[in-house]
């Protein structure tokens, strides 16, 4: 098969797809980054061009051929486009890894990916791995990424400006990324993406959003060492020639959104969950006129929504209530692709209404990620959007039951991985072949489609359990709606075998203050504030009623525990792309749980 054929079209990979675009878009700006004071500085197509062609010359001088693995530890930035083009290049194996991460998951990626050179942020970075390269067979080079002298990758990149070569036009189906997924339960496992892989999805992408073109400008949240952010930021902004600006913490996003304005966000709902609850609790608790004038500006809007006709009176609000919360996001922003978890409804239409439209989807490492896709021409609230083009999705009912709404979400198309690395058993578990649709992923999420092929999940296969009268729950739904409690800040849902549910849950301490001041505890700190029994009844009466509108009693925990401190990266609990690990949240918890049965 060539990229003439049925499925594909041109580029075909990833090397190709960058350097037109370096061609086309050679003098608009490609990556921003922030300078010593605080202000971001953009570099060119052309700028970054020139270092991509300098550090493959030097992977080249440094051995560097197909099929060979090239590390990086680093968080988003320049250097990332730079190291992952000039290793495409070569025809070699990009292994991204976080920089936020375990060192023995370092050593693990590094070892199992069999990498021969591995770029790395800074000197602490470098001395932490460095002795590596005695113990880890393939592993010859370590280089620092902003450091200087012989071990620095600005010695590579001089290396290769002496010594130019060209670029190795890599096959749709080699293998340009090990990505490895966070690893929930057990070891990560290596996924092994394509170059076709990539391109189909940058190319679905692009046929979903015709209107995004050189002028788009996203702020850069998603980690790319996750294929959401990889292939939705990175490449997709490449293909049509738009620029990113790279954030520079979670702490700094509303400064770096008013810095960027960003035209396009690739997010997932938490950020929007989080502008919402926020813009809500501060109009409750101003009150006045100010919450009088938010209040009837989203009535206009809902009649704007219904009628498809902007009255006078919006305008007006529109301009005085709704402009300031734009101003917020940079006041430039159209719209939003959001992935991870379906957006709530209700999220959803707010903001559609004050102008900034969320596009749900909906993938997995697996699928590179995007599977399913909303978009402005086909959106429909509460589902991930239909298929994107070459792509089809089946829902496999074997598990539940033929008579069963949904099922079993399985995804046919180019954009399903190669397999797991080195684990062939792991592959075939999850890999099927069909006579008409060829290869498939089944994804263990639960789903149904509906009569225009909207797909909507239903729950997680693996997530899910049965409580002692019989009755399934899925958790992670349940958990999202928690959270989107304005007093809520992150939950987690155990009951399994038990007679009902219970929860885990962090108060948002920030929301929470006011309700404190008010029943006399605004002094005390959150570990204190949980131990009292009229902030416990408040939450748990909270969450409860919230949760009534939809779903069943035997869904809704009966019982709390507060905790003190959120789920992170730092104390365990959570994977780098934010998903709940449950087994070492329940060890860390188990006694409190279960004592709540007793």
């Amino acid at each position: 098969m060539n990229k003439n054929e049925a499925w594909y079209e041109y580029p075909y990979n990833l090397v190709d797809m960058f350097e037109d675009s370096v061609k086309k878009f050679a003098d608009r700006p490609l990556v921003g980054m922030k300078n010593a004071d605080g202000e971001y500085e953009f570099k060119t197509y052309k700028q970054v061009g020139q270092r991509v062609d300098n550090l493959r010359g030097g992977l080249a001088q440094l051995g560097i051929d197909k099929g060979d693995g090239v590390g990086l530890i680093i968080g988003n930035s320049e250097a990332w486009y730079v190291i992952a083009f000039a290793t495409y290049g070569r025809g070699a194996r990009l292994v991204p890894m976080y920089e936020k991460e375990l060192v023995s998951t370092w050593r693990y990626i590094i070892k199992d990916s069999g990498l021969k050179v591995l770029f790395v942020v800074n000197e602490d970075v470098y001395n932490q791995v460095i002795g590596w390269v005695d113990e880890i067979e393939t592993l010859e080079k370590v280089f620092i990424i902003y450091g200087s002298g012989e071990n620095s990758m600005a010695a590579v990149e001089e290396m290769g400006q002496k010594n130019p070569v060209a670029s190795v036009k890599p096959h749709y189906s080699e293998i340009a990324t090990l990505i490895y997924t966070s690893g929930t339960t057990g070891d990560p496992k290596g996924v092994l993406l394509s170059h076709g892989n990539f391109t189909t999805n940058v190319l679905a992408a692009s046929r979903a959003f015709p209107h995004v073109d050189e002028n788009v400008r996203a702020l850069s949240i998603l980690p790319w060492a996750h294929s959401f952010g990889q292939t939705g930021e990175l490449y997709f902004g490449i293909y049509v020639g738009g620029s990113t600006g790279i954030m520079g913490s979670v702490d700094t996003i509303v400064d770096d959104m008013g810095k960027v304005r960003p035209t396009v966000l690739i997010a997932v709902p938490r950020v929007f969950n989080k502008v919402y609850a926020g813009i809500h609790n501060m109009m409750r608790e101003t009150g006045g006129m100010k919450e009088k004038l938010f209040n009837a500006a989203k009535k206009e809007a809902e009649k704007k929504r219904e009628t498809g006709k902007a009255s006078i009176k919006f305008k007006i609000l529109d301009k005085l209530v709704f402009g300031k919360i734009r101003d917020r996001f940079g006041g430039r922003l159209k719209e939003a692709i959001t992935g991870s978890a379906a957006m709530n409804p209700e999220i959803a239409r707010f903001f559609i209404d004050i102008g900034i439209p969320t596009y749900d989807c909906y993938g997995l490492t697996e699928t590179t990620p995007a599977l399913t896709m909303n978009s402005p021409a086909a959106n429909r609230l509460g589902s991930v959007g239909r298929a994107i083009e070459k792509v089809t999705v089946v829902i496999d009912k074997g598990f539940v039951g033929k008579d069963s709404e949904d099922g079993e979400i399985i995804c046919f198309g180019p954009n399903v991985m190669q397999g797991y690395h080195n684990k062939p058993e792991k592959t075939e578990e999850v890999i099927v072949t069909d006579p008409k649709l060829g290869r498939g992923f089944r994804t263990g999420d639960r789903g149904r489609l509906d009569k225009d092929g909207f797909l909507f999940i239903t729950g997680r296969f693996k997530e899910e359990y049965k409580l002692e009268n019989g009755k399934y729950v899925h958790p992670a739904s349940i958990e999202e709606d928690i959270k989107l409690n304005s007093y809520a800040l992150n939950a987690m849902l155990y009951g399994e075998g038990k007679p009902y549910n219970v929860c885990l849950l962090v108060p948002d301490f920030e929301a929470l203050a006011s309700v404190a001041d008010e029943m006399g505890f605004g002094d005390k700190s959150p570990e204190d504030l949980i131990k009292e029994e009229k902030i416990y009844e408040f939450i748990k009466t909270e969450v409860t009623n919230h949760l009534k509108k939809t779903y069943g009693g035997y869904e809704i925990p009966k019982k709390f525990i507060l905790l003190p401190e959120d789920f992170s990266l730092e104390n365990g609990t959570l994977t780098q792309t934010m998903k709940l690990k449950r087994g070492n949240v329940y060890e860390k918890y188990q006694d409190q749980l279960e004592a709540l049965y007793s």
